[in-house]
């Protein structure tokens, strides 16, 4: 069965570029971003973990943890590392999951036999610090991911967490948001004391950042 939003994120022991780690444990009190990649020493996956390496400042300053993982092994996850430090320009840090029986690929449903019975294709997963799966993307093998909307999604998601809001289309930082239906005016007022733009009785936009 695919794992589906809300559920517990499985557990699971295994090496990394980091060492052997145990998933719970090593994520800790933070979010993570769990990515899948086909294979090393190829061009998009290249170019991916340059970016989110390049974005380990911004990863860090939303309490997130990016975690790789491929069905390559240690040795060659570490020989790659060196080429994407090169051609990318940049200092992976984060840990690359060596998945080499595909145990982790098969619980998070990351091989896909229409594209490969061996290698993963580009999914994603952010997983909030209760280990809930909160957000889902999957890409084909050759489309690379857009990193600006991997961002904006852990920024709504953490938003509404904080604001108990929900987001519109398009929505960025420091834009209007949606006071869900389920909220009263009543509780509306006491948690949206600077009010809102009451579109509709069901739309109703307010300012909290």
């Amino acid at each position: 069965m695919s794992l589906r939003i809300g559920d517990t994120a499985p557990d699971f022991s295994i090496p990394t570029t980091k060492g052997d780690i145990s998933f719970h444990d090593w994520a800790g009190g933070s979010w993570v971003f769990l990515f899948s990649h086909p294979a090393d020493f190829t061009p998009v996956c290249t170019t991916e973990m340059g970016r989110t390496a390049q974005l380990a400042d911004e990863f860090a300053k939303r309490n997130v943890k990016p975690l790789g993982l491929s069905t390559d092994s240690v040795e060659d996850h570490i020989k790659w590392i060196d080429d994407v430090n090169d051609t990318q320009n940049t200092d992976l840090t984060f840990p690359i999951i060596a998945d080499t029986e595909h145990k982790v690929a098969q619980a998070y449903d990351m091989i896909h036999p229409g594209e490969s019975e061996t290698a993963a294709v580009r999914s994603v997963f952010i997983i909030d610090p209760s280990k809930k799966i909160r957000l889902t993307m999957t890409y084909p093998m050759s489309v690379g991911r857009n990193f600006d909307e991997i961002l904006r999604v852990i920024d709504a998601l953490q938003a509404g967490d904080k604001y108990k809001i929900a987001t519109p289309a398009d929505w960025t930082p420091g834009t209007k948001v949606i006071i869900p239906p389920s909220v009263t005016n009543e509780a509306a007022r006491t948690l949206f004391p600077q009010g809102w733009d009451e579109i509709r009785p069901y739309l109703r936009l307010t300012e909290v950042e």
